[in-house]
């Protein structure tokens, strides 16, 4: 193992361990290990049953607890019963709780809802999709830090590398295309790569240059720019990918037709009281909307290409 990947490694660790705000007693709770969390978001209401919900980490898991917290406690407010927050390090956990059917619901990654919906044969149900910047649609970003010579992907190779997840459309599906459209072997294309788990931790290391560059979700991006422009200031975007289906909320087939519908009512008038409108705006969303399995047909054809 080189120095960078020891030193690259060792920060990846203490980002996880000591993350970018202050950690809450809810976040500093959560037990990886475990098939239900110690710890509900809702306290639990005497003889009514807790909905099971997960939320793929997207961003690193306190800031994913911290951004999606309120939301779940929206929804069990709103269908008056206790929530339960699940998480795990990756994507594929999470796919399994959902294919064991120990969820009602999880927001997951598009990567890992075709992976589920696709491999698995079992036609995981679409609840709703988030609209951000107008479209249920996002793209990948190729990011360097600021002062690096690289102009366009082609440019980064024999250079470190972060992915995300293995699961990860942006994180890591769109990456190992491009490697491929530049007719290069993914492992030998780059010096080195890494997983990190989180799209923000991605952007911590090409920020601190830790590594060379990283395909992200670009919403990640894009959120943090909003909130947190200190984060990416030193660095500079190289490329952006086409539209892809946006990460979705897939319902678990535990769950009946009734509660379906509920719950995707709720996310879909969340933009219509001023309490739901304040949360969704607050991670960028304009609004939750009906999805599209089709619009995910991109990513299953860039997985197509990859498989010949």
């Amino acid at each position: 193992m080189n120095m960078m990947r020891i030193l690259s490694l060792l920060l990846l660790t203490a980002i996880l361990s000591g993350g970018c705000r202050q950690e809450s007693k809810e976040a500093r709770s959560i037990d990886f290990s475990r098939v239900a969390d110690p710890a509900s978001i809702t306290d639990a209401g005497a003889g009514k049953k807790p909905l099971r919900v997960a939320v793929a980490a997207i961003l690193s898991p306190r800031e994913t607890f911290s951004s999606y917290e309120d939301i779940l406690n929206y929804i069990g407010d709103k269908l008056d019963v206790p929530v339960e927050f699940h998480q795990r390090r990756t994507y594929s956990e999470i796919n399994n709780m959902i294919e064991k059917e120990q969820l009602d619901f999880a927001f997951i990654c598009s990567g890992a809802y075709v992976e589920l919906n696709d491999d698995s044969g079992n036609g995981f149900e679409i609840l709703a999709v988030p609209v951000s910047h107008g479209k249920p649609f996002y793209q990948a970003y190729i990011i360097v830090p600021s002062d690096s010579p690289a102009r366009e992907f082609a440019d980064l190779k024999g250079m470190s590398f972060a992915y995300t997840d293995i699961l990860s459309n942006t994180g890591y599906l769109y990456g190992l295309y491009r490697i491929a459209e530049e007719n290069e072997d993914p492992g030998t294309f780059f010096s080195s790569t890494i997983f990190t788990n989180a799209h923000d931790v991605s952007i911590q290391m090409v920020a601190r240059g830790l590594v060379d560059g990283a395909t992200v979700h670009g919403l990640v991006f894009e959120y943090l720019r909003n909130k947190e422009p200190d984060r990416v200031r030193d660095i500079r975007v190289i490329e952006i990918s086409e539209d892809f289906g946006i990460h979705p909320v897939v319902a678990s087939n535990r769950m009946d037709d009734g509660l379906k519908m509920r719950i995707r009512e709720i996310l879909k008038n969340m933009h219509n009281d001023e309490r739901g409108r304040g949360l969704i705006e607050n991670l960028l969303i304009d609004r939750f909307t009906d999805g599209n399995d089709s619009d995910y047909d991109g990513i299953r054809a860039m997985r197509s290409a990859l498989s010949e």
